[in-house]
């Protein structure tokens, strides 16, 4: 399977293959040692498995690699626990081969790869589970004319309960774009939602995950939902 990989992501003008791992340890050193864009990450694997060798790679500040997770399984247990270690991907070995380099060069660009109903089922999780704390706080929109250079992701304070209130001011525009993220919608249709262009849209989208502290656009619906911004 690793040589099949290779053999079509070597054949990219744009990628180059960089090194191979046999189990979950070998991958985390790997990543370690080669620092590559993106790491194409199995499941199941001998010694440590694809999960908990994606969160030590993403826990660790020196890696700044992205991880698509790469399977043979389309089961729900193994997304959700891929999207919780970090990952920025999912995909199945059954996808082709313009698909698998697509999903490496999505990764490299810092974006999330996830098909529409593979996200849709990401948000239907999220959205069925309990409400956010009392103290988590809604989406706080501000409209002063200066928002768009001042409005962060505010320090988590403990409240007077012992929750942890959380506030993020977006403007009109982000939080007009954080839901229809939160609906799958791709930098395309939100662009013609709101009749805008898609250089636009991605600058909005870059905006909202600073904001949130999200590393990718899945991170953001999930963050969404859990947090009871949308």
């Amino acid at each position: 399977m690793r040589a099949g990989f290779r053999m079509i992501l070597d054949a990219a003008d744009d990628i180059e293959v960089v090194g191979e791992a046999a189990t979950g340890v070998e991958a985390v050193a790997a990543a370690s040692a080669l620092q590559p864009h993106v790491v194409c990450m199995d499941v199941q694997m001998p010694d440590m498995d694809g999960l908990e060798a994606t969160r030590r790679i993403v826990a660790d500040p020196d890696i700044a690699a992205a991880v698509v997770i790469v399977t043979t399984f389309d089961r729900d247990d193994y997304l959700f626990q891929a999207l919780a270690a970090g990952a920025s991907g999912f995909l199945l070995k059954n996808a082709g081969p313009e698909d698998l380099t697509s999903a490496v060069r999505v990764a490299a660009a810092g974006d999330a790869l996830l098909a529409p109903e593979v996200t849709r089922r990401v948000i239907e999780r999220f959205a069925s589970a309990p409400p956010a704390p009392a103290g988590a706080v809604p989406v706080s929109r501000a409209h002063s004319a200066d928002a768009e250079d001042r409005a962060h992701v505010t320090p988590e304070q403990p409240g007077e309960d012992g929750t942890r209130d959380v506030r993020v001011d977006l403007t009109d525009r982000e939080a007009e774009v954080l839901r229809l993220l939160a609906q799958a919608c791709s930098n395309a249709e939100i662009a013609r939602e709101l009749f805008i262009g898609e250089a636009t849209v991605k600058t909005h989208v870059s905006n909202v995950l600073q904001k949130l502290g999200a590393r990718d656009r899945v991170a953001a619906v999930v963050y969404a939902h859990t947090h009871g911004l949308v």
